[in-house]
């Protein structure tokens, strides 16, 4: 006998065509994957600071602000990254510790809110702060900066030396940033930005709370020898 085509055809593929038959639907083709937005993310942090900037303007003065202590941050992360190569006490490597990682993290957030503005961003580097004065470009080293002078002289300190020259010139250091936040909010219209406003905010409380920290583990320090 002449075997029929059905007979011939495996038993699992008789059924789904025969289902397929009876329920009068064609199989559903597979949807094909979405691809992601790539910049949605950005393009919502870009909207929301938009929003944020209509209800509360921000000036030139806090686009300078945020600009500029990006390098004053930079130079503190420098002088906090050579701790732990240059022997420095236990308390203070973790004091540099600290001022990295929170540091790190604030210059993060003001490269956003400059990017998110559509302003230019600068590096996380030790920079001066651009000035025009009489028609001419200028290069004035931000408050509290270390000169290259006073950068150099730290870098080539050890243990106790470097201890006491790490806690003399950060002192300087986060002064001259309480100095940047005073120079801030004395400026008409400034610091109107919600992110503007809470950041310097927090600049001013946390760096002279750190000011106070340091002046008291400076004054625990064993006075020098006349060697150093």
């Amino acid at each position: 006998m002449t075997s029929t085509p059905w007979r011939s055809t495996p038993a699992a593929l008789v059924a789904a065509l025969a289902l397929a038959a009876c329920s009068g639907v064609s199989p559903a083709p597979r949807a094909s994957p979405q691809p992601a937005t790539p910049n949605e993310s950005e393009t919502t942090a870009i909207a929301r600071a938009r929003a944020d900037s209509a209800r509360h303007p921000y000036i030139q003065a806090d686009v300078d602000f945020m600009s500029h202590m990006i390098g004053h941050h930079a130079q503190a992360i420098v002088m906090s990254g050579w701790a732990p190569t240059h022997g420095a006490s236990n308390s203070v490597r973790i004091l540099a510790e600290r001022i990295i990682n929170a540091q790190q993290d604030e210059i993060a957030s003001m490269q956003r809110w400059l990017r998110n503005r559509g302003k230019p961003v600068p590096e996380a580097r030790p920079t001066p702060m651009k000035m025009k004065m009489d028609g001419m470009e200028h290069e004035m080293l931000m408050p509290g900066m270390l000169t290259e002078a006073q950068m150099k002289e730290l870098d080539q300190a050890r243990g106790e030396q470097f201890d006491r020259l790490f806690l003399t010139y950060m002192i300087q250091h986060h002064q001259g940033a309480v100095t940047m936040v005073k120079d801030l909010f004395a400026t008409n219209g400034a610091a109107q930005d919600e992110t503007v406003f809470k950041f310097a905010s927090d600049v001013n409380v946390d760096q002279s709370t750190e000011i106070a920290r340091m002046e008291r583990m400076l004054s625990a320090q064993p006075a020098a020898t006349p060697s150093q």
